[in-house]
């Protein structure tokens, strides 16, 4: 996939599989700006640290990444958060930082980016929804909640905006090898070799999914390969459903 001369946002790119596409689009040619929290150590060619659940950062970024880039042709919707838990087990907080980073930012940032990218005859939006979106599975009510948001939120986009030349389309991963999920089986008191070990045997193709195995999915969508696709949902899992 070529890139050169193509202008990119990605959000999260702290993240591994943020941290993967970056580095992918860059090899490919593209110019990034990046923002998460700290961008402290990642090679991109514009730096935008801040806060998703700040309106004022989000509504203003895809204006700030284009003005440092020349233009903004692809803006990469990687950022998100999981709360895990029953409705009964989630609190306010839980449900407010949920919406906030995994449905709001992206909403605020497509509205930003689509008039930028329309005036320049159009570009690409890939955002990060889930398998347990699609298909919600137990004990994530609010999470599942969120990434059932944003895949409708993509579907309805990649129509309204395909006669402007825009494609917004969505990557659906399972679970992918990453420190927050990592951290998330320390949170409850598991091995992380262990219990991603056992992960491994659960996926019919014998492994969760590494950061590259996503990325690469998401460099498809944001490239003229997937021309022809706008409002679709790519599922990413190994052939594993949701349990």
């Amino acid at each position: 996939m070529n890139f050169a001369g193509k202008r990119a946002l990605v959000t999260g790119a702290a993240g591994g599989i943020g941290g993967s596409i970056t580095s992918m689009l860059r090899s490919a040619g593209a110019r990034v700006a990046v923002t998460d929290r700290n961008t402290d150590g990642i090679d991109a060619e514009a730096h935008f640290p801040g806060d998703l659940t700040d309106p004022s950062y989000t509504n203003t970024l895809p204006v700030q990444a284009a003005e440092a880039l020349g233009g903004l042709d692809i803006l990469i919707n990687n950022a998100g958060l999981m709360r895990r838990g029953k409705v009964t087990d989630s609190s306010d907080e839980d449900f407010d930082i949920s919406v906030a980073v995994n449905v709001k930012a992206p909403f605020q940032l497509c509205r930003a980016a689509i008039p930028i990218m329309a005036a320049i005859g159009g570009g690409a939006i890939v955002n990060t929804a889930s398998c347990w979106g699609v298909h919600p599975g137990p004990d994530h009510a609010v999470y599942c909640m969120t990434k059932a948001a944003i895949a409708s939120l993509t579907q309805c986009m990649g129509r309204d905006h395909a006669h402007q030349g825009i494609r917004i389309n969505a990557v659906c991963p399972n679970e992918v090898d990453t420190p927050m999920l990592r951290t998330g089986f320390e949170m409850r008191g598991f091995d992380p070799t262990t219990a991603m070990a056992e992960l491994d045997k659960t996926v019919p193709l014998g492994r969760i999914a590494q950061p590259e195995d996503i990325a690469e999915v998401v460099l498809f969508l944001a490239s003229d390969h997937a021309r022809y696709m706008c409002g679709s949902l790519v599922e990413v899992n190994g052939g594993k459903p949701v349990a």
